[in-house]
């Protein structure tokens, strides 16, 4: 009996080692990424998901870790920050590019004025798209796709190995690259519409100078953008949804 119940206990022992080792990298990743760590969550709610990712993770990686040191040194918990961090921010950055073609679309409709009632201050075109694609997000399955990258990860980057700098490095400049062309790409429409809208304002201008165009031109930008909005935007949510896609799918795809 003595000799079954210490076998149990190192069993408990080892499984509880486990779970904590994953839930470094894995609370690490929860902590930033879209969904899951938005400011206006609470720390329960992130903790109750870090959790449950972790119960997820874990049986499924127990093979990767079962030479696992039985004290969890400081060695071993930055790494696994670090690596969660990483794979993280790069998920966040596609957040950043619908808050950042929201900013566009505001600044190019005459809309930047008004803010929504997200975490940060933003226009309610930003914070539109943002509640938009998180909801597109989590239409696609975010919470299984997440974690199947987070059982992923460990072949990508190995337990307790600290990432290449080179690799991390040229990872994140290409996660914000891929932001910028997603968020430019999306308001795209709303620059060439704000460009045509000043030069037509500048001609009538030209042409008749004591007529105050800036006072029938702001209502019809205004009522230009909402439409555009309307024919537009749901476009540029699919092209962010497959982007977002194939980086959950293969986290490296925006480097090419």
């Amino acid at each position: 009996m003595i000799d079954l119940a210490a076998q149990v206990l190192n069993l408990t022992h080892q499984g509880f080692m486990i779970a904590f080792a994953v839930f470094l990298r894995v609370g690490a990743m929860v902590s930033v990424m879209p969904g899951f760590g938005e400011q206006n969550l609470s720390s329960r709610v992130k903790l109750g998901a870090a959790l449950a990712f972790t119960a997820v993770v874990a049986p499924a990686v127990s093979p990767q870790l079962a030479h696992l040191p039985h004290d969890v040194s400081l060695g071993l918990i930055l790494p696994e920050t670090a690596i969660g961090l990483s794979i993280g921010v790069i998920m966040r950055m596609f957040i950043y590019g619908l808050q950042m073609a929201g900013m566009i679309i505001a600044q190019a409709t005459s809309l930047a004025q008004i803010f929504g009632a997200g975490g940060e201050s933003q226009p309610a075109v930003g914070f539109m798209l943002t509640t938009a694609g998180l909801a597109l997000a989590f239409a696609m399955g975010l919470h299984v796709q997440a974690a199947e990258l987070m059982i992923g990860s460990y072949k990508a980057f190995p337990f307790g190995q600290f990432p290449a700098p080179d690799l991390i490095r040229e990872w994140g400049v290409a996660g914000v690259a891929k932001s910028f062309r997603l968020g430019f790409s999306i308001a795209a429409p709303f620059v060439i519409l704000g460009l045509v809208y000043n030069a037509a304002l500048g001609v009538i201008n030209r042409a008749m100078p004591q007529l105050m165009v800036a006072m029938i031109g702001a209502p019809a930008i205004t009522l230009a953008g909402i439409v555009l909005m309307a024919i537009a935007l749901p476009t540029g949510l699919i092209v962010w949804r497959e982007a977002f896609g194939s980086f959950l799918f293969n986290p490296f795809s925006v480097m090419r």
